[in-house]
């Protein structure tokens, strides 16, 4: 297939069919500079050389009764995790200047559980309004779980920009994944949140045993929901849950999927989110060239690259921080004398006496 002809047609307004969808999942690994090329154009269409970086905090963990089988949170995980309550107002302010400090310009609060009642809605609310007080350029992205109408007005109203619910597997493939709740509810939620006023930011999870048409499913899906910014997880198998230890996804693969949210949703704010370390690995900047937003350190309950080493992967492409223009630099040659070279024992091991 002319991936880059196919581009321009999107670009032109032609919305991806499912057997283009297909196409492009299983396209032959030595096409996949001419399909991460036609991606790039779409992305460099609509976002030029800049890059959006998300900070995430999360403001409860554990503590969760859903039974997803990939969260290190849920019900069923024995994964050693700390297990708290919803922080304090401060405590998510000194988070959310750390990522500021990296030129993260959106903050994304994450709540285990089912959803928040109302009275962590105020609470959340009140940390809300202090972090709006201190940077107010500062975008702020709630997730907190199944909403109903009041509750995401009253986020709505206390400054939440948007709300993240990820639909993250197709309709068919979601039972397998979890009981507790249904794809529908979250399909709901997303609604709910965007009749509030709230912007829908919205995805998918990605190695979990979904077939090609599953993800086609998904992504057209995700189209269907009108959806802002959408991040793109890949599987982190952490050991003590039903999903530890599942490794399916390789490098072109996850470039794959990438392509595909570009191609079906465009105008999206494009996200490479949790276990890009893991799966991307030294293609990480070709991630870039397709998705346009990334998160900075750590994840909910994995560790992340370092915020330095990502900010010097973005200059690196020759984009920009987006809203962070001035940001100090990071990553730069040494001082001094320069690269350090490896004495004679490292370079031929210890010497016989």
């Amino acid at each position: 297939m002319d991936w880059m002809a196919l581009a321009r047609r999107v670009l032109d307004g032609h919305a991806l069919t499912r057997d283009e969808s297909l196409a492009i999942l299983r396209a032959p690994d030595d096409e996949m500079p001419a399909l991460v090329a036609a991606a790039h154009m779409l992305r460099h269409a609509h976002f030029g050389k800049s890059v959006k970086v998300n900070f995430l905090v999360n403001i409860k963990s554990g503590i969760c009764p859903e039974d997803c089988h990939y969260c290190s949170q849920s019900r069923l995980s024995k994964a050693p995790i700390d297990k708290y309550s919803l922080l304090g107002g401060s405590d998510i302010i000194d988070a959310a200047r750390r990522g500021h400090k990296f030129g993260a310009r959106r903050v994304c609060m994450v709540a285990s559980g089912r959803g928040p009642s109302d009275a962590d809605v105020r609470h959340i609310g009140d940390a809300v309004r202090e972090v709006r007080a201190e940077l107010p350029e500062t975008e702020i992205c709630a997730c907190l779980g199944l909403l109903n109408e009041q509750q995401a007005s009253d986020l709505r109203a206390a400054g939440v920009d948007a709300y993240n619910h990820n639909l993250n597997t197709s309709e068919r493939h979601y039972g397998e994944i979890c009981s507790t709740h249904e794809y529908q509810d979250r399909v709901r939620t997303v609604e709910i949140a965007k009749d509030a006023g709230l912007s829908p930011c919205t995805g998918a999870l990605f190695g979990m045993g979904e077939t090609d048409d599953d993800i086609a499913d998904v992504a057209l899906a995700l189209r269907a929901t009108g959806v802002d910014s959408l991040p793109v997880n890949f599987l982190i198998p952490i050991q003590g849950t039903p999903l530890g230890g599942r490794w399916d996804l390789t490098p072109a693969r996850c470039l794959k999927i990438l392509c595909l949210m570009r191609m079906t949703s465009p105008k999206a704010e494009l996200r490479i989110a949790g276990g890009r370390e893991h799966h991307l690995r030294s293609l990480q900047p070709l991630g870039l060239l397709v998705a346009n937003s990334i998160f900075i350190g750590d994840y909910l309950t994995a560790k992340g690259q370092r915020p330095e080493d990502d900010i010097a992967m973005i200059r690196d492409l020759g984009f920009e921080v987006l809203g962070a223009e001035g940001l100090a630099s990071a990553g730069e040659p040494p001082a001094g004398d320069g690269v350090a070279l490896k004495s004679r024992e490292e370079r031929l091991g210890p010497v016989a006496g």
